[in-house]
């Protein structure tokens, strides 16, 4: 039997065409790659860090003065500060956030919606965010949202007064007390006593007060009225009594006040006329400062105290949806049997979340809270657009250093150097995720 043709081998020259011909084509695809990579990646990390060891005009070498200058600079400590707080307690928020949204969404009907909703942040950019909250956060409770409910709220366990800017008026019986006023001398039973004040805007005046009328005389008992005594227009109405057009302090407390100690008070009526029993006798009356209680204007949220939570808190509106969204894919792959049987051994809904859900999901936990660990290191735009000039220096982080040194302050060099050291603090993190990825591939 003749033996089966064999084709013969392809010449060694031939082979080697062959591969570099291989080789060509795929650089080929990947120079646009690589070009694009110089440009935009090696090419500013390589300048920057060049430009980091020399002084403010780039004509001098300035060696690691630039970088001493991180660790002394009052404003880049206070920016390095901030950036710690960030990264503490911006990705931890937001991932715990999104671990209780995707568990408790994943149940009922309307849990896409919800997702839905929460997620949407995320189609609007950082500046339209910055905006957002710079209004939400705005002190006067008309406009800013979070003053509005937190006035709101406030008010009704604490009723502001109504009477804020009452003053002495001209000829006064009354004279200043302890943020109040009190009568100059004491009054005694059947006598009736005047107590106006003026200063109050009409569209500030309590819902419920009436005309004004002098009080009648009561033998066993004090009388008095307390009212705004101003009438518009010059030389019109009696000062020191009630005109037709002025109203009465509805709802003004007055105490009778003896030796320091209060021994009644009362409440004028919507007319601005009170009553005193005969144990006011001998005492003088005093409109408290109570009565005058500047109106709750909320929290300054964007003061220096607050002004780096606050923006943390549109931070964590913007990227809950982002953590939401990465760990409900994780748990959709969680095995349903697990979880079962954790609970017909009689494990509570809590028992299975701690000691099952949270320990099945802890690489997709990892990913997002490295994820955003990465991502705030680099904040910049909504510190630069929510805090106001005035608290700017309080909010301050790295980027936003790096912005100010190079294109406000013209400090290039300490720029640079600060963007080197965001660097180097990035890549342990980076390295960390792709090492954790790796692991995971191998399982």
């Amino acid at each position: 039997m003749a033996a089966p043709a064999t084709s013969a081998p392809a010449p060694p020259g031939h082979r080697k065409s062959v591969t570099g011909t291989r080789r060509t084509v795929a650089v080929l695809f990947l120079l646009p790659a690589l070009v694009l990579l110089g440009a935009l990646v090696v090419y500013p990390i390589g300048y920057s860090l060049i430009r980091s060891f020399y002084n403010a005009n780039g004509d001098g070498f300035a060696g690691f003065d630039n970088y001493k200058a991180i660790f002394t600079d009052d404003g880049i400590r206070t920016a390095l500060k901030n950036n710690v707080i960030w990264v503490v307690f911006a990705p931890t928020v937001s991932t715990a956030l999104g671990l209780i949204f995707a568990v408790l969404t994943e149940r009922v009907r309307w849990g896409t919606a919800f997702k839905l909703v929460v997620f949407m942040p995320m189609a609007i950019s950082m500046l339209a965010a910055g905006i957002i909250f710079r209004l939400v956060y705005d002190q006067d409770p008309d406009k800013g949202v979070a003053n509005a409910v937190w006035v709101g709220i406030h008010d009704t366990f604490a009723q502001s007064s109504a009477f804020p800017n009452a003053h002495l008026g001209r000829e006064s019986p009354l004279k200043p007390d302890q943020g109040g006023f009190i009568t100059s001398t004491t009054v005694h039973t059947g006598q009736t006593v005047t107590l106006p004040l003026v200063g109050v805007a009409p569209d500030q005046m309590p819902g419920g007060a009436k005309r004004a009328v002098a009080a009648k005389p009561d033998p066993g008992r004090i009388t008095g009225t307390a009212w705004q005594d101003f009438t518009r227009g010059k030389g019109v109405g009696t000062l020191g009594a009630p005109d037709p057009s002025e109203l009465g302090y509805d709802g003004m407390r007055i105490e009778a006040v003896k030796n320091g100690k209060v021994v009644a008070s009362a409440k004028a009526a919507a007319d601005g006329t009170f009553t005193l029993p005969a144990s006011a006798d001998g005492a003088q009356l005093r409109l408290p400062a109570s009565n005058f209680k500047q109106p709750y204007n909320g929290v300054d949220w964007l003061g220096p105290s607050l002004v780096t939570p606050a923006v943390i808190g549109s931070y964590v509106w913007m990227w809950a949806g982002f953590a939401m969204v990465l760990i409900a894919a994780g748990l959709a792959g969680v095995p349903r049997e697990l979880l079962e049987a954790a609970r017909v051994d009689g494990a509570t809904e809590w028992q299975v979340f701690r000691k099952v859900t949270v320990p099945l999901l802890a690489p997709v936990l990892a990913v997002v809270t490295v994820t955003l660990m990465i991502n705030v290191l680099k904040v910049f735009d909504l510190v630069y657009i929510i805090a106001p000039g005035s608290s700017q220096d309080d909010a301050n982080v790295l980027a936003l250093e790096l912005y100010r040194k190079g294109f406000s302050e013209g400090q290039p060099g300490i720029a640079s150097a600060i963007a080197v050291f965001l660097l180097l603090l990035v890549i342990p993190v980076m390295l960390f995720n792709i090492r954790r990825l790796r692991r995971e591939e191998r399982r």
